[in-house]
C-alpha cells in the first residue's frame, strides 16, 4: 500500500458519515493559528478543535515571514467582505514549540549553508530564545501597515514532551499595540 491509497482510505472512512458540508467559511472561533510545520503539533489535536472552527498556517518555526503577513492581510480583507458590517477582526495565535528544528537555523554554519544551496537568509528566522522570537514576531506584524488594527495576537509555547501550552503573552489587538510607545518595546511576556 502507498502513502497515497493509505490516506484515500483514510479519506473514505471520514467521507462515510461526513455530515458538515454546509460549514461557514469564516471559522467558528474567528483565529488564525500560526503554528511550525513540524508534525508533532497539530492544532487541531492541541486544542481539540473541531472542523470549520480555525485557519491554520503553519511554516518552519511558525515565524512571522513576509508570506505570513500577506497572507493575514488578504484574509482580513477576505473578513472584511464576508462580514457584511459586522465585526471584522479576527484573532492570531502564534505557537512555537519546543524541541523545534527551526532551532538549528541559528547555527551560522547551517545558515552558511543554506545560503549557499539555496539563496536563501534564514538568520532572521532563527529560533534562539522562544519568547523573545515570538515577541519579534508579533512586532512584524505591529509594524505592518497592511495588517488591519482590527487584529488581535497572542503567542503560546506547546510543550512537545507534556502537551501542555504556556501563554507567552495576552491578547491584544495591533491597534492598541501600535498605540503603545514604543510599540515593539511594550510588549511583554506573561
Amino acid at each position: 500500500m502507498t502513502i497515497q491509497s493509505d490516506l484515500l482510505a483514510r479519506n473514505e472512512t471520514f467521507a462515510s458519515d461526513f455530515d458538515q458540508g454546509d460549514l461557514q467559511i469564516l471559522p467558528k472561533l474567528r483565529t488564525v493559528i500560526l503554528t511550525c510545520a513540524d508534525a508533532r503539533v497539530d492544532p487541531a489535536h492541541i486544542f481539540g478543535l473541531d472542523l470549520g472552527e480555525a485557519v491554520i498556517i503553519r511554516n518552519n518555526g511558525c515565524r512571522v515571514t513576509r508570506a505570513v503577513i500577506e497572507e493575514i492581510a488578504v484574509l482580513a480583507v477576505l473578513v472584511e467582505a464576508a462580514s457584511e458590517g459586522r465585526e471584522n477582526g479576527f484573532n492570531v495565535v502564534l505557537m512555537q514549540h519546543t524541541n523545534c528544528g527551526a532551532q538549528r537555523l541559528a547555527n551560522p554554519d547551517l545558515q552558511a549553508m543554506v545560503k549557499k544551496k539555496l539563496g536563501i537568509d534564514v538568520s532572521e528566522y532563527a529560533i534562539t530564545d522562544q519568547a523573545t522570537d515570538l515577541l519579534g514576531d508579533i512586532g512584524r506584524l505591529v509594524d505592518a501597515p497592511e495588517v488591519p488594527d482590527t487584529i488581535v495576537v497572542s503567542a503560546v509555547l506547546y510543550d512537545v514532551s507534556a502537551g501542555t501550552v504556556e501563554a507567552i503573552t495576552p491578547e491584544k489587538s495591533l491597534g492598541a499595540l501600535r498605540a503603545e510607545t514604543p510599540a515593539v518595546g511594550a510588549l511583554t511576556a506573561t
